[in-house]
């Protein structure tokens, strides 16, 4: 009977004993460690951090959970968690606050992660962390200060990240670093300190020069997890080790060239040219007047190590782009300009011609295009210059034989706009600039084609859209040449010179014919092209002006 009695009260013991304990969440373990319970959650739906556990647990373990934020408070009521391991999950965002109520935090591994950014102020309520482990994530930036509030920490792991850049101040205000430079200290904290830094894109240049400095300093009680580290750029620099490396000086650079004062003449081609020497390579970038509408090509090539040229080509130089030329070095360290001024002349032989935009017999410079679109129409917008006192005026025909409509517009030189308002649909206009009262010449005018009318307002707007849209992206090909707007599904040839209206049931490209225009624009042939392969010329419209449309 005792005996019975005695194995009846193991039983209420050990029931007693399991029921105090807490009960471990569905899908993860529960265990009983040396250093007190554990809970391990491994590859659950987990998406945030449970917000009921126990005060109990010294070690959290949770891996391959869709887990993408440490929110604010994260771990509320677990003071005693020592060991915090989250590898392998989604974590994208930890808020500053996410480790408060972590006082006795001593490692936190955070490996696998897709971490771009980490809060280092959030570490000044973990006084007593160790261990920090953040390899295998995507961090590019390590603040100077990031260590600052990791006042026990000696072991970090910041491989297989995307570091490029670090300032040797990161490790020099490390407090475990501080510690080991005051005399008197020992060599015991020291011993423990461990770094990993191998397996990021190190850019080797004078940035990084304070860093392979202190890693070629450092002696054994600092251990690095893998001593080579590599650089990966510059080109010159790629694949050498930081212990075979030489790093220049960082300097802001210095620009020269060849020629501060260049002179050409109307129609020649020139290149201006500009020769930074700075560490890190600077960037460089051209300013002059007329940017916004006279755009040249630049090519920028290294030619040494810390040396850069940059050349700006002009085709064709006309006497509206004489002016000054300012070539811009800038890196890390700071910027440098210098000036080139170019003076164009005129030329004894007549300019060049298929000119992009329109000189004129007196050396005017014209500039018009087709800029946006407005409610009922479109905005012309030009860039007018006259190169003698006589020449101060500009006149804008907008002109359209069906609409038989006329405007004449005169505006002085400079930058101007002109709204092109009421436009009829299926007709073509032609808006042509001109110096003072001389007719319009090639290359002065632009040509459009307004869509069918759809029935009503609404179908108007929708197709002088995109007629309109059409022009803008087509009137880079030489001002003069005719652009057109396809009139529903057709297949137009390459670069919209070519229309296809539905055949012989739409509109064909109409004749115009202007007053008092010069003769050259006889030359122009606008041609039609359906989706069948049909094409038709202003030529043959002539022949058959008796035929239906």
């Amino acid at each position: 009977m005792a005996s019975v009695f005695q194995y009846f009260l193991l039983v209420v013991v050990f029931l007693d004993t399991h029921a105090s304990q807490p009960s471990c969440l569905p899908g993860c373990t529960c265990s009983e460690e040396s250093f007190g319970r554990t809970l391990q959650c491994m590859s659950i739906s987990l998406g945030k951090i449970p917000g009921n556990l126990p005060e109990e647990f010294k070690k959290v373990r949770i891996e391959n959970s869709p887990l993408f934020e440490l929110p604010r408070g994260s771990f509320f009521n677990m003071s005693t968690l020592e060991y915090l391991w989250l590898n392998f999950n989604n974590v994208t965002v930890i808020h500053p606050g996410a480790l408060e109520h972590l006082p006795e935090l001593r490692e936190l591994r955070l490996e696998g992660n897709q971490l771009r950014s980490v809060p280092w102020t959030a570490f000044r309520v973990t006084p007593l962390l160790r261990v920090l482990d953040l390899k295998h994530n995507k961090i590019d930036v390590l603040p100077e200060l990031a260590l600052q509030f990791l006042v026990n920490l000696t072991y970090l792991d910041l491989s297989f990240n995307r570091l490029t850049v670090v300032s040797k101040s990161v490790f020099l205000n490390w407090l475990t670093y501080q510690k080991r430079q005051q005399p008197g200290c020992g060599a015991e904290i020291l011993s423990s300190l461990v770094l990993a830094l191998h397996n990021n894109p190190w850019v080797c240049d004078c940035r990084l020069r304070a860093l392979v400095q202190f890693v070629k300093s450092i002696n054994l009680s600092v251990i690095l997890v893998n001593s080579y580290l590599i650089c990966q750029g510059p080109l010159s620099k790629a694949g050498q080790l930081f212990h075979e490396t030489k790093l220049s000086v960082c300097r802001k650079p210095q620009i020269s060239t060849p020629s501060a004062n260049v002179t050409v003449q109307v129609g020649q081609n020139v290149t201006l040219r500009c020769l930074a020497q700075a560490s890190p390579s600077p960037a460089i970038a051209w300013t002059y007047p007329l940017s916004m509408w006279r755009e040249f090509d630049v090519l920028t090539s290294s030619t040494a190590e810390d040396a850069t040229v940059s050349e700006l080509t002009i085709p064709a130089a006309h006497l509206v782009d004489s002016g000054n030329y300012t070539c811009v070095a800038s890196n890390s360290i700071g910027r440098s300009t210098l000036v080139i001024s170019l003076h164009v002349q005129l030329a004894q032989a007549l300019p060049a011609p298929h000119s992009l935009s329109g000189p004129l017999e007196s050396n005017a410079y014209v500039d018009l295009r087709v800029v946006k679109q407005t409610v009922h129409g479109i905005l012309l917008e030009w860039l007018a210059v006259a190169n003698s006192p006589e020449e101060e005026w500009f006149t804008l025909y907008i002109v359209s034989d069906e609409a038989l409509r006329k405007e004449v517009v005169h505006i002085g030189p400079g930058i101007n706009t002109y709204a092109v308002d009421d436009l009829l649909p299926s007709t073509k206009y032609e808006a042509c600039l001109s110096l003072g009262g001389q007719p319009p010449r090639r290359g002065q005018c632009v040509v459009f084609v307004t869509g069918r009318d759809g029935g009503g307002l609404e179908g108007r707007e929708r197709l002088l859209h995109i007629t309109v849209v059409l022009c803008v992206v087509l009137l880079a090909v030489p001002m003069g040449a005719y652009v057109w707007a396809a009139q529903g599904p057709c297949s137009c040839s390459k670069w919209g010179l070519r229309c296809c209206p539905h055949h012989r049931k739409a509109p064909r490209c109409p004749p115009v014919s202007l007053q008092g225009r010069d003769s050259s624009f006889r030359d122009h042939r606008a041609v039609c092209e359906d989706s069948e392969g049909h094409r038709d010329t202003e030529e043959d419209e002539e022949k058959g002006e008796g035929d239906s449309w």
